[in-house]
C-alpha cells in the first residue's frame, strides 16, 4: 500500500509526543513508517513543510467555536484562542511545532472568514488581521513558556518570598498555580484593548 500524506503526518505527531521536536527527524520518521527517507519527500519538500502540516492537523483536531452572525466578535475570538491553546497543549512541544509556520492554502478560507466577521463588526481588514496575529502570537508565546515549565518543573517554585512582599502577595501567578486564569487575563487585556482602539468594533451601539 502506498504511503499516504495523512499517515505520514499522524505518525509524525505520534513521534512528537514520544521524542519531542528536538528528537523528531525525517530519518526517524521514515524508520517509524518502515520506509527510506526519500519516500517521505513525495509528501513534503522539507522539515519546515512537515511542521506546517503537523500544525494544521493539530488545529483540525479541535472543533472551532460556533460563530453566529449575532455573536459579539470578542466572544468567538476568545473562544477560538482557548480552543487553539488546548490543541497545542495536547501535544508535546505543540507550540514549538507552530514556530515559523505559515498558513497552508487550505487554511486561508477559514482565516478569510474570521477577517470578514471582524470587518462586519467595524474593523478594517488591516486591523482585523493585526488583531488576529496579536492574539495568535500571544497564544504561541504563552503556550511555549507553559509547556517548557510543565516539562521542567521538579520542585515547588519560590518557597520563601518574605523579602519580596509584593511578589508574595501575587505568589499564585509567580508560581503558575492557575495557568488558565493567568492566560485568560492576558487574553482579555488584548481583546479589551482592541475594543478601545478600534471604535465601533466593540459592538457597542452608535
Amino acid at each position: 500500500m502506498a504511503l499516504q500524506r495523512d499517515q505520514v503526518v499522524r505518525t509524525a505527531l505520534k513521534l512528537l509526543n514520544e521524542v519531542g521536536i528536538d528528537g523528531l527527524s525525517t530519518r526517524r520518521l521514515a524508520a517509524e513508517l518502515g520506509v527510506q527517507s526519500p519516500a517521505l519527500y513525495w509528501h513534503f519538500k522539507n522539515k519546515r513543510e512537515l511542521l506546517d502540516l503537523m500544525a494544521e492537523q493539530m488545529q483540525a483536531e479541535v472543533l472551532p467555536p460556533d460563530r453566529r452572525p449575532t455573536d459579539d466578535w470578542s466572544v468567538w475570538l476568545a473562544a477560538d484562542a482557548r480552543a487553539k491553546r488546548q490543541a497545542l497543549l495536547a501535544y508535546r512541544d505543540g507550540a514549538r511545532v507552530h514556530h515559523g509556520t505559515v498558513p497552508t492554502a487550505s487554511e486561508l478560507p477559514a482565516i478569510e472568514s474570521q477577517v470578514r466577521a471582524l470587518c462586519d463588526s467595524g474593523f478594517t481588514p488591516l486591523d482585523a488581521l493585526r488583531l488576529m496575529l496579536a492574539v495568535e502570537r500571544y497564544l504561541m508565546g504563552w503556550v511555549t513558556e507553559e509547556q517548557a515549565w510543565l516539562q521542567n518543573a521538579q520542585e515547588p517554585l519560590y518557597p520563601d518570598l518574605d523579602d519580596v512582599p509584593l511578589l508574595k502577595e501575587a505568589a499564585q501567578v509567580l508560581r503558575m498555580e492557575d495557568r488558565d486564569a493567568d492566560f485568560e487575563h492576558g487574553l482579555m487585556l488584548l481583546i479589551e484593548g482592541a475594543k478601545t482602539t478600534c471604535g465601533r468594533a466593540s459592538g457597542a451601539p452608535d
